[in-house]
């Protein structure tokens, strides 16, 4: 007996591939995608796994397929990046069991460094795509995703967005389709992509998409709706819903299979509206298709933009028919006859480090010393902001040791003396440590700094390799981060509290003058971990206080100014770390126990 439950999109993805009888699940965390992955481990029928990175994901999936399992890797978008290679080549193989990309993108960027449209990959990759409009759709569609695998032997992406994997929808769930694993047959001709297989592989791909655009016409999750043949709109995912809310009498052509296009479905929604609108956020890779084919009454891009994530409120200014009458500044009126609201103005709130984070004490020593730093994504980018103001670059997960390297490559030894790579734990075994190989490899000098907080802090306090937990929990031998430098033949490799800044001091000087790789890893947990307490708190002496401002430079929100200039220090904010204690002068800041 089914029920329902209310379910964020990310979830009833993980519940979809659940119910489609998936084995095998895995993921490197990334917002917007993180809360499939931990979904899906409270599920004991399927393994699931925090892998280092994307590309591991993506070659565990295929793996599974092959053996003859359904199988599923999740990660956001910028992470498909990461992924490319194996994709792209699976998409020549086929598939033994199932296979599922699910694909995250962040339009907006409310996380990311980018804001690009999967869709545009999965066309070059010649990978099918279902894109869901609600939580239903998400549970529906990745349920379908897999029989289409099986059907067509290719890899299916499921695309979601932030907006999809972060709102909550109903969703009826089902029983679980238990099933059998595929025998495996030995095939190098099917998976083996030497040139020669994969010559006659490019064949049977192009034949395969052909098939699939003619049945796209005729699958249920592309459908047309008529209602007001006056105006007419293509769209898909989220975008779906924004059309229903401004324009509810509107004809509409909803696409859930986005890539390829059923041409003749849509030749023919075109021909029976007067006016139509193409509305798909980011990239036109539904527009560009259709205006190819001869559909010149198409408006897209010409007034809905290719920035940010798009909003009921963006119909209601940039459609004329919205209210039946074109406007000279060309924003539309709500039904009332009143221009729509504008975003509340209210104070600007920059992100910043927590009360307490170590980041903040390392950072605080750099900027002392007037060291630059090559950054990296995770918490500690806001490093980049003031009052901190000592990562220069930040380009992509594990790019900070590479583009220390090739700095010192362009400008030589001397240029990097006051330049440090920044990475975290949970980065550096994604990527980081193929850039120190190769700065070890190639003879660099320069000195990388490790900010080991023992988690993946930025999407929500995930496990990896060196954390000594699973996915599902379980305690395995944690990678020694240590241990690992000093056998890739770095003989100066320090641990440090990254509280002690001393020692910070003293090895940031010394180790950034090296005529060889160095490696600083300052250890302190995040303040956000389970089971991390904090004993002591930081009080204010007010009668020593020579208002100075020396503890307000490192910008940690638990302290401010009082009326008088002196130093209050917010109890509850305060995590006892004691940077604050240590950087005054005058002793006005004192440390006790809670």
């Amino acid at each position: 007996m089914s029920e329902k439950k209310i379910l964020l999109g990310n979830e009833a993805i993980a519940r979809g591939a659940y119910e489609a009888g998936v084995r095998v699940s895995a993921a490197y965390p990334g917002t917007p995608s993180t809360e499939i992955s931990e979904a899906m481990a409270k599920y004991d029928e399927v393994y699931a796994e925090w892998s280092p990175n994307e590309k591991v994901a993506a070659e565990v999936a295929i793996g599974a397929s092959i053996a003859g399992a359904r199988s599923m890797c999740s990660m956001k978008h910028v992470g498909v990046n990461v992924a490319a290679d194996p994709l792209f080549t699976a998409a020549y193989a086929g598939v033994g069991g199932g296979l599922v990309v699910v694909a995250a993108d962040d339009p907006g960027m409310y996380s990311s460094q980018n804001e690009q449209d999967s869709r545009m990959v999965a066309r070059a990759a010649m990978i099918p795509v279902l894109e869901p409009s609600d939580s239903a759709e998400a549970k529906e569609f990745t349920k379908l995703a897999f029989a289409l695998s099986e059907k067509y032997d290719t890899p299916v992406m499921v695309r979601s967005t932030t907006r999809l994997s972060h709102s909550q929808g109903i969703v009826e769930l089902e029983e679980r389709e238990e099933r059998e694993v595929l025998p495996y047959e030995r095939n190098t001709g099917k998976y083996v992509m030497m040139p020669a297989n994969a010559i006659k592989r490019h064949v049977v791909v192009e034949e395969r998409m052909k098939r699939l655009a003619q049945d796209a016409c005729t699958m249920p999750l592309n459908r047309a709706e008529y209602r007001d043949l006056s105006v007419g709109f293509i769209t898909s995912g989220i975008p779906y819903q924004y059309v229903r809310e401004a324009m509810p009498e509107a004809s509409v052509l909803k696409l859930g299979l986005v890539h390829p296009l059923p041409r003749k479905l849509i030749e023919e929604f075109a021909a029976k509206v007067e006016r139509l609108y193409i509305f798909e956020e980011l990239e036109p890779v539904i527009e560009e298709q259709v205006k190819s084919w001869g559909i010149q009454k198409a408006v897209g891009k010409e007034i809905f933009t290719v920035q940010g994530e798009y909003s009921a409120n963006m119909i209601r200014q940039r459609v004329p028919e919205y209210d039946g009458q074109a406007h000279p500044d060309g924003a539309g009126k709500t039904a009332s006859g009143q221009a729509p609201l504008s975003p509340a103005n209210v104070p600007a709130r920059p992100p910043i480090l927590c009360p307490g984070c170590p980041h903040r004490s390392v950072y605080t020593v750099l900027n002392r010393l007037k060291i630059h730093a090559a950054g990296d994504i995770g918490c500690y980018t806001l490093g980049a902001v003031a009052p901190l103001s000592v990562v220069d670059t930040t380009i992509c997960m594990g790019s900070s040791i590479s583009t220390l390297h090739g700095m010192e490559k362009a400008r030589g030894k001397e240029y990097i003396r006051d330049w440090v790579a920044v990475i975290g734990d949970s980065t550096f075994m994604h990527t980081g440590i193929n850039s120190l190989m190769n700065m070890v490899y190639n003879r660099s000098c320069g000195t990388v700094v490790i900010l080991d907080n023992s988690t993946t802090g930025m999407t929500g306090h995930q496990d990896h390799a060196a954390t000594g937990k699973t996915l599902k929990g379980e305690v395995v031998p944690a990678i020694n981060i240590t241990q690992l430098c000093r056998s890739l033949g770095i003989a100066h490799v320090y641990e440090v509290s990254a509280f002690d800044i001393d020692a910070l001091t003293e090895l940031f000087r010394r180790e950034t003058q090296r005529d060889e790789v160095s490696v600083i890893i300052t250890k302190a947990p995040c303040v956000l971990l389970k089971g991390v307490t904090f004993p002591n708190k930081c009080v204010p002496v007010p009668e020593k206080c020579r208002k100075c401002g020396a503890c307000l430079r490192p910008g940690c929100p638990a302290l401010t100014k009082n009326a008088d200039g002196t130093i209050a220090i917010d109890e509850t904010m305060c995590n006892g770390c004691g940077l604050c204690e240590k950087l005054c002068p005058f002793d006005a800041i004192e440390v006790c126990p809670r």
